[in-house]
């Protein structure tokens, strides 16, 4: 008969954290080594839900977490996300999905804003949150299975650029000129297709940017002052995307979607 006396049950094995499944282990997929694999679920989790909705295209709205309802900007931004959602095609689908989607940073103040005015259009919207150490609340304006959550901001900027179709920028802050020069950058330099990119607020940000600097200098091109345009009223702004678009101002076709 086989001696059982002394032998040891295997829960000291069962419980250490070498014997965890990976994918249920929270050590390990928040650990330092496993970065790039958050990193890579943070767009296919994203990717998932808005290719579930169809979102083929966004207009991207930037803007200060600080501005208040009520405010002028508020207003301008709440009435923008309203006339471009009514107006863009966003409360319209084709076979192939939907165009023209009010996409934010999902948070308060001009994103809020925004994302308000397309809601209130009847039309889905888009809220790219991001995780920050004085926790970001989703505004309630976003819809629901369309508003996410970002630990990098660098996924975020890339989820915002990816389906952009136009950006109108709201007076803002820092955050707000960090994605406002990302996406000159990637127009710039050929990384991304051009977009309409309008400053809402031509006091605000000629007294803010004094870009003719840069140009004169030789540090970018004359024409690269080109890549923007002004607007002071939500319905110049909308205007400025589409004279700016031109023909690609249009329903998604099957080779932009392939692109």
């Amino acid at each position: 008969m086989p001696d059982t006396t002394d032998k040891p049950d295997s829960s000291a094995q069962k419980a250490s954290p070498s014997y965890r499944l990976a994918a249920l282990d929270p050590d390990f997929i928040l650990g330092d080594s496993t970065r790039g694999v958050r990193f890579m679920l943070e767009y296919q989790k994203a990717e998932d839900h808005l290719r579930a909705r169809g979102i083929l295209s966004t207009i991207v709205v930037f803007g200060s977490a600080r501005v208040r309802e009520g405010e002028p900007w508020y207003e301008a931004a709440r009435a923008f996300g309203k006339l471009a959602s009514e107006r863009g095609g966003a409360l319209s689908a084709s076979e192939l999905g939907r165009d023209h989607v009010i996409a934010t940073g999902g948070g308060p103040g001009i994103m809020e804003a925004a994302n308000r005015g397309a809601t209130e259009a009847g039309a889905l919207s888009i809220g790219f949150n991001i995780t920050l150490p004085h926790e970001q609340e989703p505004n309630a304006w976003s819809t629901p299975d369309l508003t996410f959550r970002f630990h990098y901001f660098a996924m975020r900027k890339m989820h915002l650029a990816m389906r952009a179709a136009a950006l109108v920028v709201f007076p803002g802050g820092f955050g707000t000129l960090d994605e406002l020069f990302e996406l000159l950058t990637l127009v710039q330099t050929g990384k991304m297709r051009p977009v309409p990119i309008v400053l809402y607020d031509r006091a605000y940000w000629q007294a803010l940017l004094n870009l003719n600097v840069m140009a004169k200098a030789g540090l970018i091109r004359a024409q690269d002052l080109a890549l923007f345009a002004y607007a002071d009223t939500p319905e110049e702004a909308y205007a400025r995307i589409v004279e700016g678009a031109g023909d690609n101002w249009r329903p998604a076709t099957e080779d932009r979607v392939q692109t």
